[in-house]
């Protein structure tokens, strides 16, 4: 390629002289404005078309090929539909084999063909009629018919197509090579699309260099492009890519490392001087925490000594104790005459921790508030008094509600956050601004493969709980069909008469015309008739917070014996006694969500079993995920084959957001390109802590647009 007009990637597509109104008017609308935005949307995939060589006559039914032909003949037809059609051959050979070129609805494919034309063409080739043939086929017009073609076709009054559209400087575009295949622009035809990347490309600068920092000098920004783009051959693309991933993960770890290296310096609190309130914990728990819980709390308990701001993430599987470990963090907090606040997604876990930690506390002095947008136990209790005041409550939980005035919590020294990507990253600042730069624990029970923890959260230090306690009931996994239900209902049957209780989740809340899926509703009523003895609660997300707390509570006290739910239970709901849970549709959830759900079980010392019932048959993607969660309860392997059955973008879900746009999401899954990136970043900033030096201005700019976006964790 040849740059000729040179374009530089700030510059405007509505510059581009040649770019037809109609279609710019569909670029717009895809958010693509500029040169960069065109050059960074890169392939979904590639297709071969590159000539394979083979003789017409010896093509077969259902092959799909790319050919140099040349038109014998040229004209109208008319069979059920008006077509044009092309009976083409080897050059060179009047009288050897012909295919059949058919195009239906194309019209203007005749003023662009003609008898003499020699062309590249990719399509299937199919048996009609007893002719081999090909319909709609993707075409280009050869180098050597170019300049004389268009003439002729000026001349009859057709359309005079670009250079592009035919081939350019005796390259071809959509034959003949490795093509690239793009996402869908809705008033854009895909053909139209590739013409308009390759001409971009063919008049791109020479002197462009990447908007951010370089990583890869050494291999020119502008062939990258090209490479990734058009490809010469497969190897190339894949390179390209791997330099595209490997600035893209840099950048995203760059941050990383800016925002640990200025949390690392803010001035904190101590607020672990004294331990009595969480050895009086210890020692009146009927059991004992296990080692590693034993190692996260020390853990936690040295950044609280230290006076510096702790950001320190608690990761664990479901049901690993997590919420203990930070209760003793919180009772640290409360020991040194802090206030200690944990921040809830849902009332239902907001109102479970606050009643486990009045029953776990009843022995001690230490005052609790709930504050949530349905309830305010301890009402009278001001937490905007100063602590002195016997009135302050000194451990506070919270849903949203904390994030108002007069809920939030003064003298904070320590917020907690359950689940905290259910949480928009404004609203844990304003959470942590309730206290001045008070020590910070997030928790989470989604477990997240270890690259992805680097990546997210990698400013934060991390402390896993990798080890479930040892009173915890076995939990069998199997998977079932339908046509298994009498069979499950008698199961069940057995269970109730123990005095066991089951969960039913479905994955809608009511039935739709657009689903075959299980609803709840309809789901109750058919529990209903099947137990019609038995107490049946129904819990959904669209229940009041009144009517969730009074179904929530009738299953806590084993008043209600079924509960069928959505997969709002999915959280933090502990009922000991629940020891079935039948998931209807099972392969229509994600395998993070279903062992979420599982989590529900199995959290007393009854052998628990989770039954998920499913039409998938072996060799479909939904069985294969079933299977995973039969073969295994590790959350953390659960994490990782999830990661690979569906790929980094589809697993980072709402947790994308928090990343920006990820365009090569293969990085998330190559610990290799992590930790060189990393390293790079680290390097840069022992180096150049200020980024002072002129060749780390684009970093600079870089953590100061985030600095002033307020992305930070």
């Amino acid at each position: 390629m040849c740059p000729m007009d040179s374009l530089y990637p700030e510059t405007p597509l509505a510059e581009l002289a040649w770019l037809n109104p109609r279609e710019l008017k569909a670029l717009q609308a895809a958010e693509l404005n500029c040169v960069r935005d065109v050059l960074l949307r890169i392939p979904r995939r590639y297709e071969d078309r590159r000539r394979s060589g083979a003789d017409i006559a010896s093509l077969a039914s259902g092959e799909t090929v790319c050919l140099r032909v040349h038109v014998y003949a040229a004209a109208w037809r008319f069979s059920y539909k008006r077509y044009f059609e092309v009976s083409a051959g080897a050059e060179g050979d009047p009288h050897g084999a012909r295919l059949s070129l058919r195009w239906f609805n194309m019209p203007y494919v005749a003023k662009l063909l003609a008898v003499g034309m020699n062309l590249y063409i990719y399509g299937k080739v199919r048996e009609f009629a007893g002719k081999l043939t090909m319909t709609n086929p993707d075409f280009e017009v050869m180098e050597d018919e170019d300049a004389g073609h268009r003439l002729m076709v000026a001349a009859m009054g057709g359309p005079r197509m670009p250079a592009a559209e035919l081939s350019s400087g005796g390259e071809t575009v959509h034959t003949g090579r490795i093509v690239p295949v793009y996402r869908n622009i809705s008033g854009m035809a895909a053909r139209s699309y590739r013409s308009l990347v390759w001409r971009i490309l063919e008049q791109l600068s020479p002197e462009v260099r990447p908007a951010g920092y370089d990583v890869a000098p050494t291999y020119p920004y502008r062939q990258a492009l090209l490479d990734v783009h058009f490809p010469a051959e497969d190897e190339l693309q894949r390179k390209a890519r791997l330099r595209f991933a490997l600035e893209e993960c840099f950048l995203c770890q760059f941050r990383v490392a800016w925002r640990r290296k200025r949390s690392q310096g803010h001035p904190g609190q101590v607020t672990a001087t004294c331990d009595a309130y969480m050895h009086e914990l210890l020692e009146h728990l009927p059991f004992r925490l296990t080692e590693a819980q034993l190692r996260c709390v020390q853990e936690i308990r040295a950044d609280m000594e230290a006076p510096r701001q702790m950001n320190r993430l608690l990761q664990g599987d479901v049901g690993s104790g997590k919420t203990l470990v930070a209760l003793c963090a919180m009772l640290l907090a409360v020991g040194s005459g802090k206030t200690a606040a944990l921040l809830a997604p849902t009332q239902i876990l907001a109102e479970q921790h606050y009643r486990n930690f009045c029953r776990l506390l009843e022995h001690t002095d230490v005052s609790l508030s709930l504050r949530t947008s349905g309830r305010a136990d301890d009402s009278d209790l001001s937490l905007e008094a100063g602590f002195a005041a016997d009135s302050t409550p000194r451990i506070i939980v919270g849903t949203h509600a904390l994030l108002y005035p007069g809920n939030r919590p003064s003298n904070l020294g320590l917020a907690v956050v359950d689940e905290q990507h259910k949480f928009g990253v404004e609203q844990r600042e304003s959470f942590y601004a309730a206290g001045e730069n008070p020590d910070v624990l997030v928790m989470t029970a989604t477990p997240i493969p270890r690259t992805l923890t680097l990546t997210l959260y990698g400013d934060l230090d991390v402390s896993v709980i990798d080890e479930l306690p040892a009173d915890r009931g076995e939990i069998i996994t199997a998977m079932r069909r339908p046509g298994n239900m009498k069979k499950i209902i008698s199961f069940m049957r057995e269970q109730l008469a123990e005095g066991r209780q089951i969960y039913i989740v479905s994955p809608l809340v009511e039935e739709s015309e657009k689903s075959s899926r299980a609803s709840a509703v309809s789901e109750l009523s058919r529990w209903q008739e099947i137990f019609p003895q038995e107490n049946i609660g129904l819990l959904h997300g669209r229940l009041s917070p009144e009517e969730k707390d009074a179904v929530m509570s009738a299953f806590h006290a084993n008043e209600t014996h079924i509960l069928v739910a959505t997969t709002v239970v999915e959280v933090g709901v502990d009922v000991p006694n629940a020891t079935i849970m039948l998931i209807n549709n099972a392969d229509s959830f994600g395998l993070s969500q279903l062992h979420q759900l599982r989590g529900r079980i199995g959290r007393g010392r009854h052998k628990s079993y989770c039954i998920l019932l499913s039409e998938a048959k072996p060799g479909e993607p939904g069985h294969d995920k079933l299977m995973v969660m039969c073969r295994t309860l590790n959350g953390f392997e659960i994490a990782e084959e999830d990661f690979r059955l569906r790929g980094p973008g589809d697993v980072l879900g709402t947790a994308q957001s928090g990343l920006g746009a990820v365009r090569f999401p293969e990085w998330l899954a190559d610990m290799r390109l992590i930790h060189r990136a990393t390293r790079d970043a680290a390097a840069i900033l022992e180096r150049d802590p200020e980024l002072c030096l002129p060749q780390h201005a684009p970093l600079r700019d870089l953590v100061r647009f985030e600095a002033e976006s307020r992305v930070t964790s």
